[in-house]
């Protein structure tokens, strides 16, 4: 069983930068890959960000591509999403999710992944 928490969400004006975080305990997250999703009022929850456990290849949404980046310290059991010029769209609750040797488009999507965290809120504001 793997429990995730996220943290670093906030409140941030258009253009700052925001670094969430998420912490994995239970086991380890060895031969996980590691999703970013985001959820937004009244929308279905999207792909934002990912690292496969293999090579630790990356995939990013377009709207976040330049924008954001995803990464893991195996370390302290722990992926990051670097999230820079934030727009007031960006706005959302953003979730990780943790699955064992997820690759390519299969780590886009949500029903991949059997572990996620609780969410941190990310408000954008104009």
């Amino acid at each position: 069983q793997v429990q995730l928490v996220e943290s670093g969400g906030g409140l941030v004006q258009a253009g700052g930068s925001l670094r969430l975080s998420c912490a994995a305990s239970g086991r380890t997250f060895s031969g996980f890959s590691l999703g970013w999703f985001r959820q937004a009022p009244g929308k279905e929850r999207e792909f934002v960000a990912a690292i496969t456990s293999t090579f630790g290849i990356t995939y990013y949404a377009d709207f976040v591509k330049g924008r954001f980046t995803i990464s893991r310290d195996a370390a302290k059991n722990t992926v990051y999403l670097q999230m820079n010029s934030l727009k007031p769209e960006d706005t959302a609750v953003y979730y990780c999710a943790a699955e064992y040797a997820l690759l390519s488009e299969a780590t886009r999507r949500s029903s991949s992944y059997r572990y996620w965290g609780q969410g941190t809120q990310v408000t954008v504001s104009s």
